[in-house]
């Protein structure tokens, strides 16, 4: 079938992946974070993750470009941080040693330019792994700007919400073949689908933690509009996507603060795929398809609405109600 090798090393690429951000995460240190240039955190998982799905995707797919989060700009000053990683990644891959780890975390460096290539967030949430909350670890590949596959690895979110000491669970899905979860362990994965709620004032809004580039409080209007009672779902990275794809909510909204930010490919690739595959939508706020075709920003979308597909419409007929009356 199509594309089964690719997501069976996808699997197991984020499935490691997970399992490297997992055994740190409770136990970070200040020398296992650094501060970006763009002043957003980077941890030793972070590189550590983004090497070992780089690792496992070149071993099959060497000729496949993989365009990731991190660069290894800031570890080259550091020596005790490239120590620590390395660690971690000779932990998941045997053989590996600093000048290979280096290499393969460079590899996401990567041109999307080309017919097929691969996209990753090794960490995406990274403020939320930090406080020891939700974070997502998610891989997807696109060819000829199309969605292929995409798996996410949520290590800390319950598999079911009201049930929080049971968690860990991996997100997958293949275009035209529906979307699972199952846990990060297992292969047995289960089909998911979103919700059929056509009532918004019924449904649950999903959003980000952080504020640093959604505008919350336009957030909260929208729900207003919309009719919106219930509490948000407040979560970090990706884990949003998975939250809509198997009904824990019916929307999530990502929009922009300005006119200038545009989202990184890597942050919705993996959730997209699984979302529209569970009979969701994904859009920008103004209806338009996400390009994933165009280097690593989504330079022609602004913002991102995903829904259960029903109340799509209702969302963007509201968003365009409001950008006309500013």
């Amino acid at each position: 079938m199509a594309y089964e090798k690719e997501l069976a090393v996808a699997l197991q690429a984020v499935r490691k992946a997970s399992e490297l951000c997992a055994s740190v995460q409770f136990k970070l240190v200040d020398v296992d974070r650094l501060q970006k240039k763009d002043q957003s955190p980077v941890t030793i998982a972070d590189y550590g993750s983004q090497a070992v799905m780089s690792a496992l995707l070149a071993q099959s797919f060497a000729a496949d470009p993989l365009v990731g989060e991190e660069d290894i700009d800031e570890l080259l000053k550091n020596h005790d941080m490239r120590s620590r990683v390395l660690e971690l990644v000779q932990e998941q891959l045997e053989g590996v040693d600093e000048h290979d780890m280096l290499a393969l975390i460079a590899r996401g460096k990567g041109k999307s330019d080309r017919s097929r290539f691969w996209t990753c967030d090794p960490v995406d949430g990274t403020k939320g792994f930090l406080r020891q909350e939700q974070y997502a670890v998610a891989l997807a590949l696109l060819e000829e700007g199309e969605l292929q596959v995409g798996v996410l690895g949520c290590p800390n979110l319950p598999k079911e919400l009201d049930k929080p000491a049971d968690r860990g669970c991996i997100f997958y899905a293949k275009k035209g073949e529906g979307a699972f979860m199952s846990d990060l362990d297992s292969s047995n994965g289960q089909p998911i689908r979103v919700d059929e709620l056509d009532d918004p004032g019924r449904a649950r809004f999903a959003e980000s933690v952080e504020s640093a580039h959604s505008a919350l409080a336009i957030h909260a209007d929208i729900a207003a509009s919309l009719g919106m009672t219930r509490t948000p779902l407040r979560i970090d990275g990706q884990c949003k996507y998975a939250a809509v794809a198997r009904a824990d909510a019916s929307l999530y909204l990502r929009y922009p603060k300005d006119d200038i930010y545009r989202e990184k490919i890597w942050d919705h690739a993996a959730g997209a795929i699984i979302v529209q595959e569970a009979g969701g939508r994904v859009t920008d706020i103004d209806g338009r398809a996400l390009d994933f075709s165009l280097g690593r920003e989504l330079l022609q979308n602004r913002g991102v609405v995903v829904t259960n597909g029903i109340v799509h419409d209702k969302v963007l007929d509201i968003i365009a109600a409001r950008r006309n009356h500013l």
